[in-house]
């Protein structure tokens, strides 16, 4: 899975943002171990705009997150909403320590998630990945008795991944749906006073963006519909989720245009108008500046993966 930074601002770490190849299930894990690290190796200080979970099989090292360095316990699971800081990390941080990682975009929980940013509004899995920015990640603590089912459930899903068999999209997200319920049932108390009380504008925001993506929409325009200014809007949201307003608006539409190229045959311009970009040159720029490729390039790649992964599931290849 391609990862783009975006380099540290005056008031921001650099930030990383997933890109899925076309085709490719927006889900990756990874291990969490000091093995394979150069012994002087580093990481920086740094976030990521789309949600994550990080669970310790073992006791050992420290994690630095927000303003607070956690050393790791068994059974320490750490919740990694898009914005959280994650502080920087040496080789020796890790050390004995053995723990898995995944990382995933909203995509990847179908195509009734409307986006990464407002997912957590329509799909209660991802409630408690709303936070963002210097608090942190959330701590949870997996009960001892659990704990052989959620190593195994994330082997699994690295399986599955790293194999990709017949059937393994469903598979990876059926591990990552029953990754994500326990999540929840073990966030329920946190949730409950985000849900209703610590998020209100973000709430707002997102609803603005939600019911206006598909015409002209701007940063004055949120402002104005939650009656606040633009400039300490722009502060706000990026503090808590790591990304500006504008942000979110293009990431919406480009969900949106990512579904339409896939899943219908509209032309390229249509496609463009339905998510806001009644200018096809501009939603081809935009499309390409997020992407990487054009979207009839994107659809081509999408359209060539689904025929090869078919040929292959029945023993046919390419000559």
């Amino acid at each position: 899975m391609r990862t783009v930074r975006t380099a540290a601002g005056r008031d921001r770490p650099a930030t990383y943002s997933m890109v899925p190849a076309p085709g490719e299930l927006p889900v990756a894990t990874w291990r969490l171990e000091q093995h394979g690290w150069d012994t002087n190796g580093s990481f920086e200080e740094h976030a990521h705009d789309f949600p994550g979970l990080a669970y310790f099989q073992s006791t050992g090292g420290r994690l630095r997150t927000g303003r607070q360095t956690w050393p790791i316990e068994v059974g320490d699971l750490f919740v990694v909403a898009p914005g959280d800081v994650m502080g920087h990390m040496n080789a020796g941080d890790l050390a004995g320590v053995q723990g898995s990682g995944v990382f995933f975009t909203a995509d990847a929980l179908g195509p009734d998630v409307p986006g990464a940013h407002l997912a957590w509004r329509t799909h209660p899995l991802l409630f408690p990945f709303v936070r963002g920015g210097a608090i942190g990640a959330l701590r949870l603590r997996v009960p001892k008795p659990d704990r052989p089912e959620w190593t195994a459930r994330l082997q699994a899903l690295h399986d599955e991944l790293a194999q990709r068999r017949d059937g393994y999209r469903e598979a990876a997200l059926a591990h990552l749906v029953l990754l994500l319920v326990g999540v929840s049932r073990l966030a329920a108390d946190v949730v409950g006073d985000l849900r209703e009380n610590r998020e209100p504008l973000l709430a707002e925001v997102f609803e603005v963006i939600e019911q206006q993506y598909p015409q002209p929409l701007s940063l004055r325009d949120v402002a104005a519909a939650v009656n606040i200014s633009p400039g300490h809007l722009t502060s706000r949201v990026r503090q808590r989720t790591g990304r500006t307003v504008q942000e979110w608006i293009i990431e919406r539409r480009m969900v949106q245009a990512r579904r339409l190229l896939a899943a219908t045959e509209l032309p390229i311009s249509a496609v463009g108008r339905e998510v806001g970009f009644p200018d096809a040159s501009y939603f081809a720029r935009t499309f390409g500046k997020v992407h990487g490729m054009s979207p009839a390039q994107w659809r081509r790649a999408g359209t060539d993966t689904t025929t090869s992964r078919h040929n292959q599931n029945f023993g046919y290849r390419r000559r």
